[in-house]
């Protein structure tokens, strides 16, 4: 039944996979060891994938079905840190697709992203400006990558950017699997003051090809919060917030924000506020006063829900 499910859907967590055969996840994590010494599969951090998975992407239909209830806690989380009136970019992924559902309800926003799921998602938000960049579709993630897409993000500043990818590590920060969503991603690291990076517990401690965002430009992670056995996710939190990146866990039990004390989230330098406009947009593209809202700023709107989350090991 394992090997079923990985070969259905490309990977699945181990988490997924003790929930499917009705046993735990130790028990799961054995046969996984098993299968993987017969050369049926890879073993990657929280899961299992097809052999050859650290150069293989998978397809939206399988990554819709992976870490859904952590993809949805994780997007409650990251839509508190969004402010009436601002402008933001999103970029590509299932777990962009669940925040900008939650988007839809705060008034004022502009939302800049190269995603079609995104744009349908916001498609009918009544106070919600959509901007879609250029570029040429990809039809396994539904997003616009490419030169086009690249070009219409030049000279664009916003607030904040909203990004997932494939894998996260403290030491090459946030990567993906393809060359084209890499490139589109630097692209719109480069319009944002501040990076907001969407991770679940299983994408941490995962490298892939292409890296998108360096660990010191990310201000803030939003994850889930990793199992008690799972030691290499949280000494990859560890990691990252020593090297200064926030640490917003979602879906603990008591709340969710997780910052080391002396540490500080280090906004990208350049304008703030004003009006901003993709190059050669006609007026419908104008952004409507973004508000730019520092990353403490943010911090503290969301910690009157949340908690401050001790990630060391007690």
């Amino acid at each position: 039944m394992i090997l079923e499910m990985v070969r259905a859907n490309g990977a699945v967590s181990l988490r997924e996979l003790a929930r499917v055969v009705q046993t735990s996840e130790v028990t799961v994590r054995r046969d996984v060891r098993a299968l993987e010494a017969e050369g049926l599969l890879d073993r990657r951090h929280g899961g299992a994938v097809l052999p050859g998975g650290f150069t293989r992407e998978s397809g939206f239909p399988q990554k819709s079905h992976l870490a859904t209830a952590e993809k949805t806690a994780i997007a409650d989380l990251a839509a508190s840190f969004v402010e009436e009136g601002e402008a933001i970019v999103v970029g590509a992924g299932t777990t962009t697709q669940e925040l900008a559902r939650r988007l839809a309800r705060v008034p004022g926003l502009t939302v800049v992203t190269n995603s079609l799921l995104v744009a349908q998602a916001l498609a009918h938000a009544n106070r919600v400006e959509v901007v879609m960049t250029g570029g040429t579709l990809r039809g396994s993630n539904y997003a616009l990558v490419g030169s086009g897409a690249e070009q219409s993000l030049h000279g664009l500043r916003v607030s904040r950017a909203f990004l997932s990818g494939s894998g996260l590590t403290a030491e090459r920060g946030l990567s993906t699997s393809n060359m084209l969503s890499a490139s589109v991603d630097r692209a719109l690291v480069q319009a944002a003051a501040e990076v907001v990076v969407l991770a679940d517990h299983t994408k941490l401690g995962t490298d892939t090809m292409f890296q998108t965002v360096p660990t010191d430009v990310i201000t803030r992670l939003v994850t889930d919060e990793p199992p008690a056995h799972d030691d290499r996710a949280a000494t990859e939190l560890q990691a990252l917030a020593d090297q200064g990146v926030q640490i917003a866990v979602a879906g603990s039990s008591q709340g969710a924000d997780a910052v080391p004390a002396a540490r500080q989230p280090r906004p990208l330098p350049g304008p703030r506020r004003g009006q901003h406009q993709l190059p050669g947009a006609g007026p419908g593209a104008a952004f409507r006063g973004a508000s730019a809202l520092g990353g403490e700023q943010a911090a503290a709107g969301a910690g009157d829900r949340a908690r401050v989350a001790d990630l060391r090991r007690r």
